[in-house]
């Protein structure tokens, strides 16, 4: 591929990142849909930086209070699934174990109830084997391809999740949303973190019912028209 198709492509991703951004979804925008496919497709570099535009863009339009989640979190989300599409699963074991170790050295991880960041743990258990088979989403095992991108796109989705709560938590960016003479604990256990919990997990199922039915496809024939053979960078 040439290096203006290559910067074509990623301008095109850049911008599907941004447009998916302004549809409002049960808690993170619909873009979490796009980020797997992203980051598999362009890397971990490129997906990176892509996902940084097209986030950035996004929040410039439609600004939002939350905006420096989403730009931090959404090209993490997107380097994680590119690394595990490259199978260097070393430097996510890495991101994932400083922001995991560092929520539950933090006191209100401690307290938090554990059923709330499950999905943090079986992601990170899950880093090595799915970067083992990562080969299996450029290669002609079919079999074994559909088991590769859900696995991906599990594990790149909870790595954004993972980051929002690192900064929420150990970083403490909860703290000017606390209403004055509120609690600082109660406020983010009991109208933020709890809550969003829950919807947390229904995202992660739909992300993986979407990857299913429209991203195993999508995937595949980008693969074909593009003639790809590994990620871009």
């Amino acid at each position: 591929m040439r290096k203006t198709q290559k910067v074509a492509l990623i301008a095109v991703f850049a911008s599907l990142h941004a447009v998916l951004f302004f549809p409002e979804g049960p808690w993170r925008s619909f873009v979490i849909y796009l980020m797997p496919i992203e980051g598999i497709v362009l890397g971990p570099v490129a997906g990176f930086f892509s996902a940084l535009l097209g986030s950035t863009v996004a929040r410039l339009i439609k600004p939002s209070v939350w905006w420096m989640f989403g730009i931090v979190a959404e090209p993490l989300g997107v380097m994680g699934a590119g690394l595990l599409a490259k199978q260097r699963w070393k430097e996510l074991i890495v991101i994932y174990g400083v922001m995991l170790a560092a929520y539950f050295v933090h006191p209100y991880g401690k307290m938090l109830p554990i059923w709330t960041v499950l999905d943090l743990i079986i992601a990170f258990l899950l880093i090595y084997p799915t970067a083992r088979m990562g080969k299996a989403l450029w290669g002609n095992r079919t079999y074994m391809f559909p088991a590769a991108l859900l696995l991906v796109a599990f594990v790149s989705t909870v790595a954004d999740s993972m980051t929002r709560v690192f900064m929420l938590v150990p970083v403490g960016l909860y703290k000017p949303f606390v209403p004055e003479g509120a609690q600082d604990f109660d406020f983010l256990a009991n109208w933020w973190f709890i809550p969003t919990a829950v919807l947390s997990y229904i995202e992660d199922l739909m992300v993986v019912v979407a990857t299913l039915l429209a991203g195993i496809p999508l995937l595949l024939s980008l693969r074909r028209i593009l003639r790809l053979e590994k990620p871009l960078t």
